[in-house]
């Protein structure tokens, strides 16, 4: 029979890659997965230790979902599902067992079997339920990058090549993605271009700004590029960057966009900019360096042949939740 894991969904886009890397990896022979979408409403800002075991800061609708049979293990995705995760262990008599993607927060730790936590944040409470990983799982295979090719390998066949993706992110917390950086990645670009020639492949995220993104677009409007920004309509061609790419430039302030950069086995050269990131990024960033997964943009890089090295902790992770249940 089936072991059953309930995936705790909700609306970012970061933790849900990251649910849906290790979904993709696990033995579908051996686990069935229900994914569990969970909506909040303003309570949901309250601290983890005052929302507890409980439903607290769902919506009705969501508060549905938890009825009935409990299953064996939760994948818990966010600081805002681990008070649903604990709750769901409560109701089971402590017999569900719970697993975190990235780490939950001091209240309620001691509760999950197995949490899974970024190198970067090795300066966050540990225990023996704690392991550590390099970025974090990603929805990135072989598979998924195939199927990318053959939907999008048509549609940028005319471009001249190399094809650089170049993927944007933006503000972080209190750090905003400044004009200075937005001129300096654009300078780069440019610099990059006349090194490599070929043509960009654009996207921008809604963290970037529209200030600093009519800053970027300035410094490259002259150089072939093929663009997806904030805000356009269409499918979005993410997936086709990816997999069409001979090299991928990607800013640093996002693990996920940079992890699964690196998932390709791609060329990556990732743009840290000025009084930006964190000393949790930037010790992120330099782990790939470490690892030879990347390297920082310079301006006089010139396109180099692929790593071959495709990573993706999803699998790692796959394999002890296998174990564990």
């Amino acid at each position: 029979m089936k072991k059953i894991i309930w995936v705790l969904l909700d609306n970012r886009m970061g933790s849900v890659s990251q649910a849906k890397g290790v979904i993709e990896a696990l033995d579908k022979e051996k686990f069935e997965i229900v994914e569990k979408k969970t909506e909040y409403n303003f309570l949901a800002g309250l601290p983890n230790f005052l929302r507890g075991r409980t439903l607290l800061g769902l919506t009705e609708k969501s508060r549905r979902l938890f009825g009935g049979q409990m299953p064996d293990a939760v994948l818990s995705t966010s600081r805002r599902t681990v008070p649903v995760a604990r709750y769901i262990k409560k109701e089971s008599g402590e017999k569900t067992k719970l697993i975190q993607l990235m780490h939950p927060g001091n209240a309620g730790l001691d509760e999950f079997d197995l949490v899974f936590v970024p190198e970067h944040d090795k300066g966050k409470k540990g225990g023996d339920n704690i392991v550590y990983i390099t970025g974090c799982a990603h929805k990135i295979t072989e598979k998924s990058l195939a199927e990318a090719h053959e939907k999008w390998e048509k549609t940028f066949s005319e471009l001249k090549r190399p094809l650089t993706s170049v993927i944007v992110g933006g503000a972080i917390k209190k750090k905003p993605f400044s004009l200075e950086n937005a001129e300096s990645l654009g300078l780069a670009l440019k610099e990059f271009y006349e090194n490599n020639g070929g043509t960009f492949l654009l996207t921008t995220s809604r963290r970037t700004g529209e200030e600093p993104q009519k800053k970027i677009l300035s410094h490259i409007k002259d150089i072939p590029t093929y663009s997806y920004l904030w805000g356009d309509k269409g499918e979005n061609p993410y997936m086709g960057f990816l997999s069409e790419a001979d090299n991928i430039i990607v800013t640093g302030d996002s693990v996920s966009m940079c992890s699964e950069a690196v998932g390709t086995g791609k060329n990556v050269l990732i743009f840290e900019g000025k009084d930006w990131l964190t000393p949790k990024h930037h010790r992120f960033v330099e782990s790939l360096y470490e690892k030879g997964l990347a390297e920082p943009l310079s301006a006089k890089m010139k396109n180099k042949k692929k790593t071959g090295k495709i990573f993706n902790p999803a699998y790692d992770i796959a394999k002890k939740i296998s174990l564990s249940i």
